[in-house]
């Protein structure tokens, strides 16, 4: 693994969301969801749906649940799961595609030499479909959903405990999110976070530089997002 370095600016690591920020996945969330809520009798509404987004499964299952007036059993929330999960699952084998600028941004990050990791709220299964197609040499690790002891985003453990896997000091490492949910995450770790929204709006916040797209992401602009967000950071 490369040496954490912020020598010239560069931070220490950098710590990808995946969903919405480097594939164009919230849509495909979108139908089984969709499709979910109808077989328990109502549609889902957008602004439920909004709420689901950048948060783990069994959260959306709660979100769901509730969309349609009910309290679920146990059995009710792993059904749901277990239905959904095999819809993504061939989802995510055949409808996979990048975010604008995602593949070249990948390939600049991965060029820089900086430790760099995967940080997501899908669970491992669904990851490692993703992974076929986001490549699995782009990243030193990878930190899923159902491996945080259930203390997923907006929490910060999932960045912490990428930090620590890869050995740095998380307040050293830039993270890239696209929702209010994995953004909250990544600034109570401590992270300058640069932000791409995709299907909801971020609100601006302290260690938060926002770009439109992920085109032209480089060496020199992880510098300028660095410099920007450290002006936020506490003495």
């Amino acid at each position: 693994m490369p040496r954490p370095s912020t020598v010239d600016g560069l931070p220490a690591a950098v710590l990808w969301d995946m969903d919405g920020t480097l594939l164009d996945s919230e849509k495909l969330w979108d139908i089984p969801l969709s499709e979910y809520s109808l077989k328990l009798g109502a549609p889902l509404t957008p602004e439920i749906r909004a709420a689901m987004v950048g948060s783990n499964v069994p959260t959306s299952m709660g979100l769901l649940f509730g969309g349609v007036g009910r309290v679920p059993t146990g059995d009710d929330v792993r059904e749901a799961m277990d239905w959904i999960t095999a819809r993504m699952r061939e989802l995510f084998a055949t409808r996979l595609t990048f975010r604008p600028g995602a593949p070249e941004a990948l390939r600049a990050v991965r060029a820089t030499g900086l430790p760099v990791a995967l940080v997501t709220s899908t669970e491992r299964a669904l990851t490692e479909v993703a992974l076929d197609t986001l490549g699995r040499h782009h990243f030193d690790t990878t930190l899923c959903g159902d491996e945080v002891d259930g203390r997923n985003k907006p929490l910060p453990d999932p960045y912490l405990l990428a930090a620590t896997a890869l050995g740095v000091d998380v307040t050293d490492c830039l993270a890239i999110e696209d929702s209010p949910t994995g953004t909250t995450s990544a600034t109570s770790a401590g992270c300058v976070v640069l932000v791409v929204p995709c299907e909801v709006p971020v609100p601006a916040g302290p260690r938060r530089v926002f770009r439109d797209s992920l085109l032209g992401l480089d060496e020199d602009l992880l510098r300028a997002v660095m410099a920007t967000g450290w002006q936020d950071r506490p003495a």
